[in-house]
């Protein structure tokens, strides 16, 4: 692939509410692919919001791809898309993760990531991931570091020495006392590889994401970047041989809730 379109899900999330943001997550997914967009990428546990286990704890988390994620890999092979989902998972032992899978054309679960840096009070629920790989995701290999992987530059480091062409990161950071302080931009510049971050909207107990960016950083710089307190679906086209936006801003197209 040397070029394409790319959309990202920028969306308001519920913590705790799984079928309405099930329900924001499909209609994002679909509306990106009618525009046109090939990769389609959703913020870290869009199925759940950061902060979802005060209010409904973890017994629902089961072993991926569980039956959402299975009627959702049967939509995006019809649609003929390629998803990247950000959800938690059970493995064999019982242990959680936060994960990212990502869901090629055929509608096959082809890889993912576990987050690694988990030392948050609102992730005491995970275990840590111990794999560092990058992903093929259409003949393009994709580091996926979630969110606060991006904290230090160990994982990103590991990712360029394994051959990752590009980073990718479903997050759920915004601005405050934690939130980001040029660690996206520093990353690119050590690894030399471009970053996606695909953020999200919204509040929940403790922290705010209004004002929290989707961005396309390369170089230590920003090249692309949004931010709202709406839903809204982020587009872009994509030059995969440079590895560099070719749309000079995202086309916001905002959802209905």
């Amino acid at each position: 692939m040397t070029s394409g379109r790319i959309a990202f899900l920028h969306i308001s999330l519920v913590p705790g509410d799984i079928k309405r943001n099930r329900y924001v997550i499909v209609e994002g997914v679909k509306h990106a692919a009618a525009q046109g967009a090939q990769w389609i990428i959703a913020p870290e546990l869009a199925v759940c919001g950061l902060q979802f286990v005060p209010i409904i704890g973890t017994d629902w988390i089961q072993p991926q791809p569980d039956a959402w994620m299975q009627q959702l890999c049967r939509l995006v092979k019809g649609l003929k898309r390629t998803v990247f989902m950000s959800c938690p998972e059970r493995d064999a032992a019982r242990k959680l993760y936060n994960s990212v899978f990502v869901i090629n054309p055929r509608g096959e679960v082809v890889g993912k990531h576990r987050k690694i840096n988990v030392a948050s009070d609102s992730l005491s629920w995970s275990s840590a991931g111990d794999v560092v790989a990058p992903v093929e995701c259409d003949g393009i290999r994709v580091g996926l570091p979630i969110c606060s992987d991006l904290y230090t530059r160990n994982i990103t480091d590991e990712l360029k020495s394994k051959g990752a062409q590009m980073l990718v990161s479903p997050a759920s950071w915004g601005p405050g006392i934690h939130g980001p302080n040029g660690e996206w931009e520093q990353r690119t510049r050590e690894t030399g590889l471009p970053l996606l971050v695909c953020n999200r909207t919204g509040a929940e107990r403790t922290l705010d994401f209004w004002k929290a960016p989707s961005l396309v950083v390369k170089d230590g710089k920003r090249t692309l970047s949004h931010s709202s307190e709406r839903s809204a679906v982020l587009i872009f086209d994509w030059d995969f041989r440079a590895m560099a936006p070719l749309s000079s801003e995202y086309r916001v197209e905002y959802l209905g809730e």
